[in-house]
């Protein structure tokens, strides 16, 4: 079947416009009426359903994408048929494929392809673990987020290692600029072979282009088979053999040397990160967020200026404004990414690298200051540094509330924020808004109640409802103290998505 805009599926999912088109399905945007948040909608295509064995293959996928639980997979939400049509709906992770970022840029930043490649390996590592070999890994198949991280999707032609397949032996599938050798011949696919597909999209990320141009497919997969590698260091003068051993590593032919299971190659992937950071004397964008998730002793083989720029340039300011210690943390603090030490990533989320400039005071019915100067200590990662509230007699604000505004410019679908903090007992709730700017009290039309802290932890974990809604402005609002307190302290406020 079609789907024209206005369509409803199972009566909760409205089709809003087609988003992409493959061989079996077209993919929709779609708004779950339910939950009132925007989702993709997959719905095979009305030829294609009258094939059982296509059917199946459809209902494959949804099984085997709703066996994973990793931050680095589209996740399954629902599947179900509409006359005699399946569908599938998925998250809708809004952004750009990897393939558009390739075209559009050619050559990625050597640390930031590192990077994706370690996230899509994670993902490939959820997926292998579940017993799925996804059989179709090209970076059309990477989306990358709004917040820029790498996640896998498309599972459609995905195989469980321990169900009879439909697909047999003998076939082809997958697209051929990426395919591994095993699988052009039709033999036995295995994890290694999504392995090789990963080590053909990196190879892609640091040159620009695919290894093997040919008249045909067939020709192309031929390449796979007999070819050689053209060599990635003279494409891409300047990057680190350690990271061109990860690319021809992962796309050996032999099966032998090929990286055995998804863990060691991350596992040298993680290393080749920390070196190309080394060599690039300098750790932005998504690469901070990954640089973050790596093991410490692979972190720590990096300069600490590079690490923690913050730090380095605070310890210098510290030795020009002698005794002016929250100034100088403050002009070393920039607009660098926080990362994401000592984040819970849980349940299938991860948390965020904010800007370290990111976090505000919020005091719209007092004086409109609350130690601002402490802010940064709120998502500077540092359990040691906090943000205080004034002190209040007695602990009556005499206000409805005072708190921290955290900015997650250009918007965020949060769905947690963990709060650390060394004064438990206080209360309050989490807002949320849209806009250039914050509105301009707490009880404004702007923000909308998104979560609530009924009495506060050392560590508190608040789940978010925004809606589906990206956010720009996350208010934490304190309403309330705890029996003997004067005043709230926060040591670290984390988002995740």
């Amino acid at each position: 079947m079609s789907a024209p805009p206005g369509t409803v599926l199972g009566a909760r999912y409205r089709i809003d416009r087609p988003i992409g088109r493959g061989g079996m399905s077209t993919v929709y945007l779609a708004f779950d009426m339910t939950l009132e948040r925007p989702v993709a909608v997959k719905l095979m295509h009305r030829e294609v359903a009258r094939d059982s064995d296509q059917i199946e293959r459809f209902r494959r996928e949804a099984r085997a994408i709703a066996k994973l639980s990793s931050p680095y997979v589209v996740g399954v939400i629902d599947a179900d048929e509409q006359d005699s049509t399946p569908y599938i709906v998925l998250e809708y992770v809004e952004g750009s494929t990897l393939k558009e970022q390739i075209r559009s840029r050619g050559q990625l930043p050597v640390d930031e392809a590192a990077a994706y490649a370690i996230e899509i390996a994670r993902g490939l590592q959820a997926a292998h673990e579940a017993h799925i070999v996804h059989r179709d890994v090209k970076p059309q198949n990477v989306l990358l987020d709004e917040d820029g991280g790498a996640r896998v999707t498309d599972f459609g032609i995905a195989r469980s290692l321990i169900d009879e397949g439909l697909t047999a032996d003998g076939r082809v599938l997958g697209t051929t600029d990426y395919v591994s050798p095993e699988q052009a011949l039709g033999h036995a696919v295995t994890p290694q072979s999504d392995l090789y597909s990963l080590g053909i999209v990196l190879y892609e990320m640091l040159t620009g282009d695919v290894p093997f141009h040919g008249e045909n497919q067939v020709a192309i997969a031929m390449c796979h088979v007999r070819d050689e590698l053209p060599d990635v260091m003279e494409k891409r003068p300047g990057m680190s053999t350690t990271l061109a051993s990860v690319v021809d590593h992962a796309t050996a032919k032999d099966l032998d040397v090929r990286y055995p299971d998804a863990g060691t190659m991350i596992a040298d992937l993680e290393e080749a990160l920390a070196v190309e950071t080394s060599r690039s004397g300098q750790i932005t964008g998504e690469v901070t967020a990954v640089f973050e998730t790596l093991p410490s002793g692979t972190r720590e083989r990096v300069e600490p200026k590079i690490r923690h720029p913050r730090r380095w340039i605070g310890a210098l300011a510290a030795l020009v404004v002698a005794g002016a210690v929250i100034a100088g943390v403050v002009l070393a603090l920039g607009q660098r990414g926080t990362g994401t030490k000592d984040a819970r990533n849980q349940g299938g989320l991860r948390a965020v690298s904010l800007s370290q400039g990111a976090v505000t005071a919020y005091d719209p019915a007092g004086d409109s200051a609350e130690h601002d100067e402490e802010t940064p200590f709120a998502v500077d990662r540092d359990p040691s540094t906090t943000w205080s509230t004034e002190s209040y007699l007695n602990g009556n604000l005499a206000k409805p509330g005072v708190g921290l505004v955290v900015d997650a410019n250009p918007a965020l679908k949060a769905r947690e924020m963990d709060i650390v903090t060394p004064t438990p007992g206080w209360r309050g709730r989490v807002l949320g808004a849209t806009g250039a700017e914050p509105p301009a009290s707490a009880d404004a039309a702007g923000w909308k109640e998104i979560g609530q802290v009924p009495s506060a932890t050392s560590r508190t974990r608040v789940r978010l409802d925004t809606g589906g809604q990206a956010l720009r402005w996350y208010l934490l609002w304190i309403e309330g103290f705890a029996p003997g307190q004067e005043s709230v302290k926060v040591s670290e406020v984390y988002l995740y998505r």
